[in-house]
């Protein structure tokens, strides 16, 4: 229970999945409210989370919406609602915006996360497809961040006068700054703009603060501050982190999107080239070469970071003689997600057109290293792969026969990992340090304790090992004993889209 986030001691907090549930159930109740002749729980319910969501964040999501009485619900990912939206919204005038070859990048910066896609044009049996190359990290830097940034420089504006405000002033100053910014960004002749603090004292008329917000501090924090002009070889700059710092989420240290950005494709260039089963051509020399770009998410109704982004995109493109980048024409950027998300509930109908691209990660379960006791040592974890890059769900993945120890009847930790540039490995590769490997990212671990059945608790059972990606978008984790008829099985909700 820790939300609201930062709030006072007195204030009572509620957890991340408990303040899910209740947006959910609001929303529950208000469909049955407009629908009674069609509750939602009998509907097909598509909800959207951020591309780069882990399968920790993805099981939390559905455990939310069962909690809220949804039980038929299906994950799709933020930018790829918002391809469908813009699908949607042409009609099937897409065809002319679209090619065969044609690479899109998704941008969708909204309130608290920046999420990157790459979705290319491709062509079956003389009809386009859309397929989903590539997600990015996730980036915990949005629109959010922009606003703290204008309400602690005004803040210093404001200490320098003598005016020193408490942290209730401070969030009231930077929802007043979210304000501020987009009345500047919709109004291009607005030069500045007033912000009312109020006071905290009896005199809350007299003791009301008020200080400005020009477009020069817009751009001089904004959009040179978030949105820089960059090479395509900058990439994100960690800080010198201070010994000891609050546990909070892992905000992205780098605060310029251009610089994710450029890291995003660089990765992705090399990824695709090394990878066997990718049929896309690409281009591109020190990054991957998009030949359209769609923006989303709130922070771009501001035409000016728009623009920022496409002129330094084009500029990296021109330096590798390629051609500018087409942006594709915009939807409404607060409504594009949920628009997107019910035109993929049609889609599923078996209408209209559907993207796809299997698991946008190949996922891997760690295997702890057989090796001699050292004090002070843990054994390495290895990482074998189960699911490949891009594996389709509804299908198994032969793992070769491989012999290893399953611990039962006791409380074990199971870890996974994950990658979104290794597309080479196969069901039952092996890597030597998963901790140590800068291309895998491990998720959340699942901890369990499976029966023992006819053996004792805390047995070693010799195990062979078999992967599925199920029609429910679950990698099942099959363990079968070698010499018996013991089977146990983990799941974990690797769903991007179905």
């Amino acid at each position: 229970p820790l939300l609201p986030w930062m709030a006072s001691v007195e204030i009572p907090k509620i957890s991340p999945l408990e303040a899910s549930q209740r947006y959910l159930e609001h929303l529950h109740q208000s469909w049955n409210h407009q629908f009674p002749a069609k509750p939602l729980n009998q509907q097909e319910v598509v909800i959207t989370v951020p591309a780069s969501f882990d399968a920790a964040a993805r099981d939390l999501t559905l455990q939310a919406a069962r909690q809220a009485g949804l039980p038929n619900v299906t994950l799709l990912e933020e930018p790829q609602a918002a391809l469908y939206a813009w699908i949607e919204s042409t009609s099937e005038q897409f065809r002319k915006h679209l090619k065969v070859g044609d690479i899109i990048l998704v941008v969708d910066v909204g309130g608290g996360t920046t999420d990157l896609s790459l979705i290319a044009v491709t062509e079956r049996e003389g009809n386009l497809e859309l397929t989903r190359l590539a997600v990015g990290d996730h980036i915990l830097l949005g629109g959010d961040n922009m606003d703290l940034a204008l309400s602690h420089t005004l803040n210093q504006r404001l200490a320098t006068q003598g005016k020193k405000l408490d942290q209730w002033q401070l969030n009231s100053l930077t929802f007043g700054c979210r304000e501020a910014k987009e009345s500047l960004f919709n109004n291009p002749a607005l030069d500045k703009t007033s912000i009312t603090v109020p006071s905290r004292g009896s005199a809350l008329v007299g003791g009301t603060i008020r200080v400005e917000l020009s477009r020069t501090d817009l751009e001089s924090l904004l959009t040179n501050g978030f949105f820089p002009k960059v090479a395509a070889t900058d990439l994100p700059q960690a800080t010198r982190r201070t010994g000891l710092t609050q546990m909070a989420l892992p905000y992205a240290q780098d605060p310029a999107v251009t610089r994710h950005i450029a890291a995003f494709l660089s990765r992705q260039i090399s990824a695709l080239r090394n990878s066997p089963q990718s049929s896309v051509p690409v281009a591109g020399e020190k990054f991957l070469h998009p030949t359209a770009i769609l923006f989303n998410g709130g922070v771009f109704k501001a035409a000016a970071l728009r623009q920022r982004v496409l002129e330094t995109l084009n500029e990296w493109l021109a330096l590798e003689q390629s051609p500018s980048l087409r942006e594709l024409p915009g939807v409404e950027f607060d409504l594009a997600v949920a628009r997107g998300a019910a035109y993929y509930g049609w889609v599923r109908q078996g209408r209209g057109i559907r993207i796809r691209g299997g698991t946008a990660r190949a996922y891997y379960v760690g295997i702890e290293s057989a090796m001699p006791a050292v004090p002070g040592f843990e054994p390495p974890v290895k990482a074998l792969c189960l699911a490949p890059f891009g594996m389709e769900e509804g299908t198994a993945a032969e793992i070769p026969p491989q012999e290893f120890g399953l611990i039962v009847g006791e409380s074990a930790d199971f870890r996974f990992f994950a990658s979104s540039t290794r597309r080479g490995d196969k069901a039952g590769d092996l890597l030597e340090d998963a901790t140590g490997n800068d291309e895998l990212e491990e998720l959340a671990p699942i901890q369990a304790t499976l029966p023992p059945g006819r053996h004792n608790s805390g047995t070693i059972i010799p195990v062979n090992l078999q992967a599925a990606v199920t029609e429910l978008g679950m990698l099942e984790l099959r363990c079968i004993e070698r010499d018996g008829a013991g089977q146990w099985k983990l799941e974990l909700n690797v769903r991007m889209k179905t």
